[in-house]
């Protein structure tokens, strides 16, 4: 097999389609339709069902799929670990969050590294709480922001706490409870509450919480995202817990942020990485940098 082989495999079997794979590749479409028919021809097996011009994986071919993507991102994380051993702060980091840390958390601890290391380059993806533990898991990203930090059951991943974060109420501006300096969760049994879709970990979260401070939330509606929950909550559709993070520069308009005197009612966070990869030079800049601003206090051990 030539690497020019699966070049043009990889993306016919991404696009489906032979003819928008050679124009993406800058190249003849019978080109690309001659490196297939030699690829297969090698292997002894179709890789594809043609359908006129546009294509799909068989059976095998989606088993092949998926290793040339091991394959392909192992050869491009060696060029990228050969340059970044040369020159670590030209490097990238690689990492992924949950939307809760974009709009503030992350953006600023971005903004205080390229203080330092100016010329490191970042590439990010948000993801659901579950879908980051597998994406560092499996490869997708080496490392990922995370609330709160996963129980130590996973032997795939490590990960360090960096601070222990507040869940605030935020109630309508004309709330009863709107003037308080502080407000016991258990203040909030009879209202309605706005929280998130089913499969979001800071939904249970929040409904755990409740329970423990004795009740049962009145779910009223559901917002598919924090920014959702400000607008309902900004409706007067009902109160939300919230994490401290979300509101920082970023309360909207006739709401009340109110403290919970819960001390129980908070968040880890911190950051995940792989215990099978290591972690390549810029990502370890990154890594210790997280470990310096917030004093290190350690979960999981790295070292």
């Amino acid at each position: 097999m030539e690497i020019r082989q699966i070049q043009y495999f990889m993306e016919v079997a991404k696009r489906e389609h032979m003819t928008e794979a050679a124009v993406h590749l800058h190249v003849a479409q019978s080109s690309v339709s001659r490196q297939i028919y030699n690829l297969e021809n090698e292997l002894g097996v179709d890789l594809f069902i043609r359908e006129g011009r546009s294509v799909k994986l068989t059976p095998l071919g989606k088993i092949f799929f998926e290793r040339m993507k091991q394959a392909t991102y192992m050869m491009e994380e060696a060029k990228r670990e050969v340059k970044e051993y040369l020159d670590p702060e030209k490097g990238t980091v690689r990492i992924a969050f949950p939307i809760s840390m974009a709009a503030h958390t992350l953006p600023s601890i971005i903004y205080a590294f390229r203080q330092r290391h100016p010329e490191a380059q970042f590439q990010m993806s948000n993801a659901l709480y579950y879908d980051l533990i597998d994406g560092v898991a499996d490869g997708n990203f080496n490392l990922a922001m995370i609330a709160p930090m996963p129980d130590k059951g996973n032997d795939k991943i490590n990960g360090t706490t960096l601070f222990t974060e507040s869940i605030v109420a935020l109630v309508p501006l004309n709330h009863p409870f709107a003037k308080r300096k502080s407000i016991m969760l258990e203040e909030l049994r009879d209202d309605p509450f706005v929280v998130l879709p089913e499969g979001f970990v800071f939904r249970d979260q929040v409904i755990d919480a409740c329970n423990k401070a004795g009740f049962s939330p009145q779910i009223a509606f559901e917002g598919k995202d924090i920014d959702a929950l400000k607008g309902l909550v900004s409706a007067g559709l009902g109160v939300a817990l919230m994490p401290e993070m979300t509101l920082v520069d970023n309360t909207p308009i006739s709401t009340v942020v109110v403290p919970l005197s819960d001390r129980t009612v908070s968040r880890t966070v911190g950051v995940i990485f792989p215990t099978q990869r290591k972690l390549l030079p810029t990502e370890e800049l990154f890594y210790d940098f997280l470990l310096e601003i917030y004093g290190g206090l350690s979960a999981l051990k790295k070292r």
